[in-house]
């Protein structure tokens, strides 16, 4: 398996057509974990939608995995990237049973920004999270995210508008 990145026990790659069956297994059985937060792709349809989606120009996909089993732990997508002056782009993530927990997640968003800041050539990544999302706001303020806002009805999820709290990072400086 080629990774783009590893820590040793967590590596990232990029999703492939062939993940469909153990993506879309992981996304069912981590449906309450997700819930009411996000709606990860759970069929053949929607992985198939999420696969053009990140393989487009304003977006990378990344699959977080256990490098022991070489099992998808979870993913992160960065998506509105932005080149230019501005540079940055809106980071979700999300673990799956039974690796949420258990660092696999923390690992791999970490990887994820380092891509990012690395050979996408990004300099800052936002993370807008839903306030009851305790876990999430957990792993962001581990890996140096900054709260910098409040946005209400921001995104729709799960049959309504949510409030958001914007949270980010930038690249650090050269130096």
């Amino acid at each position: 398996m080629r990774y783009l990145r590893s820590d040793g026990r967590v590596a990232i790659r990029r999703p492939r057509p062939g993940d469909e069956a153990e993506f879309v297994a992981a996304a069912r059985r981590s449906r309450d974990l997700h819930h009411p937060w996000l709606s990860a792709p759970d069929d053949g349809e929607r992985y198939a939608a999420y696969l053009r989606k990140v393989r487009g120009r304003d977006s990378a996909g990344f699959l977080f995995c256990d490098r022991a089993t070489g099992e998808i732990a979870g993913y992160a997508t960065i998506s509105g990237i932005v080149l230019g002056a501005l540079r940055g782009g809106y980071l979700g993530y999300a673990a799956f049973r039974p690796y949420a927990g258990t660092g696999h997640a923390t690992a791999g968003v970490r990887l994820v920004i380092g891509y990012a800041f690395g050979p996408l050539g990004l300099h800052r990544l936002e993370a807008n999270i839903q306030p009851g999302n305790e876990p999430s706001k957990r792993l962001a303020r581990r890996l140096g995210f900054r709260l910098e806002g409040f946005s209400p009805d921001y995104l729709f999820i799960d049959g309504a508008w949510r409030d958001h709290e914007r949270w980010a990072i930038t690249a650090p400086a050269p130096g």
